[in-house]
Formats: structure tokens, C-alpha cells, sequence
């Protein structure tokens, strides 16, 4: 009975193995000769992005503008003496700080995700431009195809 679950496992397994080689040759054969991979180190292009240096800016002046706003509201509420005014003032600061942390947040999105959608474009529009057919990120690739993040980066602002 084990010698013949044996014969049948290395059975199977021959030929899945036989059926994944004939797979695997298939799908190559019907690459194109001139077909043609390019990697971009996208991290290294959203660095040295003037858009996103602009926006980590912003998003340093926005956080001091918070913390000036969160130092004005301690000092008022620091001010007052009753304790209920004080809680109603409280919560009154709580949700103009809330509200005013969402507004920042949802704006600093929208424009990360302008910028994100802009670099996509350009390296769309440049891989096209010089023939390539497939562009894939760096980090992922362990060996092959081309580098165009110099080319990449002339192009982004």
C-alpha cells in the first residue's frame, strides 16, 4: 500500500513538473524579442521631488501653527477660574483643534496623492518615449532591466 501512494505521489509529481516546464516555456516563447524593461528607484525620485519638499514645508509651518494654536488655548483656559467655563472652553478648543488637524490632513492627502499621480504620469510618459515596455519599481527587482531614475528625475519637479 506505501509502495504504491509512493508510485502514484512521484507520478503526480513528474508530471505537474513536466506540465509547469511546457507552461513556463510557452509563456516565454511569446515574448517579443524586443521587448524592453526598465526599473525607477521611485523613493530616490520622490526625495528629490520640489513638489514634496514644498509639501513637508507646509506641513512643518501647519505644525507650527498648531502648536501656536494649542499654546493660545491652554494660556486662555489656564485664564479662567470657573470650573465649568473652563470645561466648555476646553471642549470648544478640542474641536477647533480636531477640525483644524482634519482640514490639514484631507489637504495634505489631496495634494500628496497630485504629486503621486504627476510622477506616475512621467514615468509613464517617459518609458513610452524611449520604448520601454514595462517599467517596475527597483525596490522589487533583484536583477535585470535597465535603470532610468536619472532619465526619470529631469523630468519631475
Amino acid at each position: 500500500m506505501k509502495k504504491s501512494l509512493v508510485k502514484i505521489f512521484v507520478a503526480c509529481f513528474a508530471i505537474g513538473l513536466g506540465i509547469g516546464i511546457g507552461a513556463n516555456n510557452m509563456a516565454i516563447s511569446d515574448i517579443p524579442s524586443n521587448f524592453r524593461i526598465a526599473v525607477v528607484d521611485v523613493a530616490k525620485i520622490v526625495s528629490n521631488s520640489q513638489q514634496v519638499k514644498a509639501l513637508k514645508d507646509e506641513q512643518l509651518r501647519n505644525k507650527a501653527e498648531l502648536e501656536k494654536y494649542i499654546a493660545t488655548a491652554r494660556a486662555d483656559v489656564d485664564k479662567q477660574t470657573d470650573a465649568l467655563k473652563k470645561k466648555q472652553l476646553t471642549d470648544r478648543y478640542d474641536k477647533e483643534l480636531n477640525a483644524r488637524r482634519k482640514t490639514m490632513q484631507m489637504s495634505y492627502n489631496q495634494k500628496l496623492k497630485k504629486i503621486e499621480d504627476n510622477i506616475n504620469s512621467v514615468i509613464a510618459q517617459r518609458a513610452k518615449a524611449e520604448g520601454y515596455n514595462m517599467i517596475l519599481s527597483k525596490s522589487s527587482v533583484l536583477y535585470g532591466g535597465t535603470d532610468i531614475t536619472t532619465s526619470i528625475s529631469q523630468y519631475v519637479r
